[in-house]
């Protein structure tokens, strides 16, 4: 097993569009409304090369290697990237309690124990202003909750 991380800054409303996050599933039949037509193209389109991350964590496996910003072998390190991304925006969290120092060393631990048994890290938090920060660690080969999807890299 090993873990792979992901980080994401950018607009509330971007982070919004539900359509960017999530795969297309099944094509819309020849009946359906134009608008639910439109949805699935842009999707199509879009989900493949979007940064924006994904509705569910593991789904980043799908995403190009290009936004994988690290891999690791232990989840001790993995915690430490975790803990440097999450230092460096802290002072802009929009919440008081998401910026406290405490609560994020007791996050990155929790994040440590979990990558440990297998399992994913998604965080986000909101930046001061319309910016939300999201943050995930993905365990690969293979991934727990999607067994099925291929790891994008070594």
């Amino acid at each position: 097993m090993h873990i792979h991380g992901y980080e994401w800054l950018g607009e509330k409303a971007t982070f919004d569009r539900e359509g960017t996050r999530r795969p297309v599933e099944r094509e819309p039949t020849p009946q359906s409304p134009q608008d639910v037509i439109e949805r699935y193209r842009r999707a199509a389109a879009e989900f493949p090369t979007s940064e924006v991350p994904p509705l569910e964590t593991a789904l980043w496996l799908m995403k190009p290697t290009a936004v994988i910003r690290g891999t690791w072998t232990e989840p001790k390190e993995a915690g430490e990237w975790l803990d440097l991304r999450l230092a460096e925006l802290a002072p802009r969290y929009a919440s008081a309690g998401d910026r406290d120092a405490t609560r994020l060393t007791a996050r990155v631990k929790a994040a440590v124990e979990r990558l440990a048994r297998g399992g994913d890290v998604s965080l986000g938090h909101y930046v001061k202003g319309t910016v939300f920060h999201s943050v995930a660690l993905v365990t690969c080969s293979p991934n727990h909750t999607r067994p099925t999807l291929p790891c994008p890299a070594r």
